[in-house]
């Protein structure tokens, strides 16, 4: 199949002039080249790609990378794993606790009709979990999530996750699968030895860990602390961002979605007004100035947002930044951005494609 053959795309127009703003533009022949250049990198070094489709919410591009070798996908919410199920994809690990009944009875659901595996990091969960798994009536995978030095989710040492195991092992309706970790950017290789000394506990206690399965964009190309690791989840990476750009992660001309944005407003000589605020680029900085750059005026940034409103620095950019120009805005974080609108639209260079509905947009729960 052909890119555009996994789409549904809805006209547009055919110049970027014609589209309607805020929105979304993504070019296809990055996106391809960040797929397969990824995918290389993976089956070189030996490890399975597991991608993170949170970034994109969209079905025919996760398809498009299980196509182009991927194991399986990555979802953080089970509303984004039932888009996917429905759909057809099977192969799926949620990496969020499920927790609560209206959330066991989905996971049940999923369970009966995918090959989904979900974590844990507590034995507070497994009641529930082990319930799911009884009422699908099959086994469900779970991979203990260990807290290898990001301090959000996990458990706290290796003697922990042998324990954690232990239960879930013991458990109805569930089997355990191995380790789950989302290291801190340069923190792999202190994970790689919180993971390897977790996995020595339990083969001398009995238990075989198939999955040690790590993730993140900052590190991907980076080799150290991969060993023993089996495999990947990326996500950012399909389309890359500003963050990514500032950590030498990417060029700039591996984003593949910027959002263009109008010029509404001049007031000032140094202020140029946009219809993109925090509703189309979202208020998450990751700790940067500004909430984006528009790469092709010097990386003017938009250096204060309202809900609507986008302030853009126009010094020195008279001519560039006039009423009703276009500009279009690499964001920070690209993943929350995906979330805030219905459709993106694809393009190839400067030709438009289509629109193409996010499919999980908004699937939060």
């Amino acid at each position: 199949m052909q890119f555009l053959d996994y789409f549904k795309l809805r006209p547009v127009g055919h110049r970027i002039e014609d589209l309607e703003t805020p929105t979304p533009v993504i070019d296809i022949n990055v996106v391809m080249n960040n797929t397969h250049r990824w995918q290389d990198r993976c089956d070189r070094i030996g490890i399975a790609n597991r991608p993170h489709i949170k970034t994109h919410k969209l079905v025919g591009l996760a398809k498009y990378q299980l196509d182009q070798g991927s194991k399986g996908i990555t979802v953080q919410k089970l509303g984004e794993a039932e888009v996917m199920a429905d759909a057809g994809i099977t192969d799926m690990l949620l990496t969020f606790n499920v927790v609560g009944r209206h959330k066991l009875e989905r996971l049940a659901s999923l369970a009966r009709r995918t090959d989904i595996a979900v974590v844990a990091d507590n034995l507070d969960m497994l009641e529930g979990l082990s319930w799911a798994g009884e009422q699908a009536q099959r086994k469900i995978k779970v991979l203990v999530e260990c807290d290898t030095g990001a301090a959000r989710n996990g458990v706290q040492s290796p003697e922990d996750a042998l324990n954690l195991a232990k239960h879930i092992d013991k458990a109805t309706g569930l089997s355990f699968g191995g380790f789950m970790t989302y290291a801190g950017v340069g923190q792999r290789i202190q994970g790689q030895t919180f993971l390897m000394t977790a996995k020595d506990l339990c083969t001398k206690a009995g238990l075989s860990v198939e999955t040690i399965t790590t993730g993140g964009s900052p590190d991907m190309w980076k080799d150290d602390g991969l060993e023993g690791i089996t495999e990947y989840r990326a996500g950012t990476y399909i389309y890359f961002d500003r963050s990514l750009v500032v950590r030498n992660t990417c060029d700039w001309s591996d984003c593949a979605l910027t959002v263009l944005s109008t010029v509404v407003s001049r007031p000032a000589a140094n202020r140029a007004m946009i219809d993109a605020g925090t509703k189309a680029l979202t208020s998450d900085m990751l700790g940067m100035e500004g909430y984006g750059v528009v790469h092709e005026l010097g990386d003017a940034k938009i250096y204060a947002a309202n809900e609507e409103h986008g302030y853009v620095d126009a010094t020195g950019k008279a001519g560039a930044l006039r009423v009703g120009n276009l500009v279009r805005i690499t964001p920070n974080h690209v993943c929350p951005v995906s979330n805030l609108f219905d459709e993106v639209v694809f393009v190839q260079g400067e030709t438009v494609l289509g629109a193409v509905k996010v499919d999980a947009r908004g699937l939060v729960q």
